[in-house]
């Protein structure tokens, strides 16, 4: 699997490029410079585990690259890592389809912070705490804390996507991610995780 980098940055493209490296040595990463040219890159380097997009490349404006992204890729998890201002794009980024937001502002530990949400699965987790047989506590990305408080509604799927403006599919996206990362298999197991845990507060 592959993690493509886009930006029109190339200092921005080898920086985040090195810190998804210090969250996952090894993993293949992938620079691409422009929207039209990902689908391309797709193609030669293999399947995508994560997107890394930048709000502002040549040829997308405002949110049309996540549009993008999501109608091609909408299984595939997607970090905007932009300098545009949380306050103005981060909801409407995450109402997309993207699953954390992060500004090119913070500082490097921040930003493997929000890559490391989407690039370490609980078991690989599981396995750095090894020896000392305690799991470490799973971080949920801001969609899957509005996901939890949803299921603790009773809304159903079609419900949600009307609440958050997404399709039926991208709700089970979200699902499925949520599941994974909880390591869980429906609804009802991730409400007992989430009131296990004292979530629901969130």
């Amino acid at each position: 699997m592959t993690v493509y980098v886009i930006d029109d940055h190339p200092l921005m493209r080898d920086a985040l490029t090195m810190l998804i490296h210090r969250v996952r040595p090894g993993l293949k990463v992938v620079s691409v410079p422009k929207m039209n040219l990902l689908e391309t890159a797709v193609e030669k380097n293999g399947p995508a585990e994560l997107f890394c997009l930048d709000l502002q490349l040549p040829d997308t404006l405002g949110l049309s690259g996540v549009h993008t992204i999501k109608a091609k890729y909408p299984d595939v998890a997607l970090a905007v890592v932009t300098s545009s201002d949380a306050s103005e794009f981060e909801e409407r980024c995450m109402q997309a389809g993207a699953d954390v937001f992060i500004e090119k502002s913070n500082n490097p530990t921040q930003i493997i912070a929000g890559l490391r949400e989407l690039l370490v699965t609980p078991e690989m987790t599981a396995e750095e705490e090894g020896a000392s047989g305690t799991p470490a506590p799973t971080k949920l990305s801001k969609r899957q804390k509005q996901l939890i408080l949803m299921l603790d509604q009773g809304l159903s799927n079609r419900d949600i996507a009307e609440k958050l403006d997404i399709s039926e599919h991208t709700v089970k996206v979200h699902f499925w991610r949520l599941f994974r990362r909880l390591g869980v298999n429906s609804r009802t197991q991730a409400l007992h995780f989430a009131r296990t845990n004292g979530w629901l507060g969130i």
